[in-house]
């Protein structure tokens, strides 16, 4: 079977941190399969990183990345304005760039993990190709909907028009489904880690090894600094974490356009002995972090499910997360405690008691190669059997 994938979801010599989880995914599926990928970038993006000077792309657009072939056709739109025609614009900006691929590659079927404005496009793309594609929905493209009404209907028909969607929690399962997905056709794959890289390990070591202050409990948040993080939720509590919790500290890893006005917010709450900014870090460092560290703290608004708290859970990490999205249906694979989102207060208080007690470390999360297996085996059941490859293993639900 090969693969085509098509997503802006994917790390580029300009943005190499980008989307770890589609990167591995991706990975991990070409193991199993021959992919190709498109991973058009905004113009916008181009244009900042031009403006810092960072090398640009080469000329023919096109790298080599993890063993994988990745063409990086730009993608042009009309920023904050005319949302409704974003698939639009996304299927003009990569039109060209997949019929060359098609013609070279001849891909068997087409996987966009995001539903908008990917999934849309690709579904256009796949049918007038005559090819099947499968979507897959991850978290903020189903559930911030209601914050761009605009883009609803072109999410809609992606999910609907596409011949399987691929959803990473029931909780988007039954979202996609309100949109108009045929039940039958949707299927849930929680995902899993890299065993052989997110696993426990000696928190004195790893302290040594980032400078990390034995004496300090530190607190650990990895993500984008975007406003469905609740990150000034999260600086609100630490304000009310009481005496007993002793001297901590926060690291934020991540980087996004809230940076400078978070922290503001710490310099003007007198924070900024206790809160530190890492900004945007390699993948294959976060385990260091993981170990180092004495909780995890993911006080969001919105979320599909969280890779970081899979990972954390994975090295042992205990965590305090809102009660949102798939969240709780991973809760049992850590030592955790959910709170409503949005309320500092509680989530304070849940810090200090993990502090104090983390209990139970709770079952792990399964390997992510599993989850990859159960992806690969749903998309082959959409691929047409000639006589000369064996049957497709049936699609399996989580």
């Amino acid at each position: 079977m090969r693969v085509l994938g098509i997503t802006n979801l994917y790390p580029n010599p300009q943005q190499p941190h980008r989307a770890p989880y589609n990167r591995h995914q991706f990975r991990m599926l070409n193991e199993l399969h021959p992919l190709r990928v498109i991973a058009p970038i905004a113009w916008t993006d181009e244009w900042s990183a031009r403006r810092r000077s960072l090398p640009p792309l080469p000329a023919a657009r096109r790298m080599q990345y993890d063993g994988l072939t990745v063409d990086y056709p730009r993608y042009w739109f009309t920023p904050k304005l005319l949302r409704r025609f974003y698939g639009s614009f996304y299927l003009a900006s990569i039109r060209s760039t997949f019929e060359r691929v098609r013609a070279e590659f001849k891909p068997e079927i087409i996987f966009a993990p995001w539903a908008y404005p990917d999934g849309h496009a690709a579904v256009q793309l796949a049918r007038q190709a005559g090819l099947p594609v499968i979507v897959q929905v991850h978290g903020s493209d189903i559930r911030e909907l209601d914050r761009y009404a605009a883009r609803i209907p072109g999410t809609m028909a992606a999910v609907r028009e596409a011949d399987g969607v691929i959803a990473v929690s029931q909780d988007l399962a039954e979202r996609v489904i309100g949109l108009g997905a045929s039940p039958d056709r949707v299927r849930v794959v929680i995902d899993g880690v890299d065993k052989r890289v997110f696993c426990p390990g000696s928190r004195s070591d790893a302290q040594q090894r980032l400078g990390l202050r034995p004496d300090r409990r530190h607190l650990l948040f990895v993500g984008n600094l975007v406003p469905g993080k609740g990150i000034d939720v999260l600086l609100a509590a630490c304000r009310q974490l009481p005496a007993r919790s002793g001297q901590w500290q926060l690291h934020l890893i991540g980087a996004g356009p809230l940076e400078a006005t978070l922290k503001g917010i710490v310099q003007a709450r007198g924070l900024s002995d206790r809160v530190c900014f890492h900004g945007a870090i390699a993948h294959a460092e976060l385990p260091a972090w993981f170990r180092a560290a004495d909780l995890f703290v993911l006080a969001s608004r919105s979320e599909g499910v969280p890779n970081v708290l899979l990972e954390a859970a994975a090295c042992g990490l205990p965590f305090v997360a809102s009660r949102v999205g798939g969240i709780p249906e991973i809760a049992n694979q850590g030592a955790s405690r959910l709170v409503p989102a949005e309320q500092p207060a509680a989530l304070a208080a849940a810090i200090a008691d993990m502090l104090a007690d983390p209990g139970p470390k709770g079952e792990g999360p399964r390997d992510r190669r599993e989850a990859v297996a159960e992806i690969a085996a749903f998309l082959q059941s959409f691929v047409p059997q000639s006589p000369f490859r064996p049957s497709a293993a049936q699609p399996v639900s989580v």
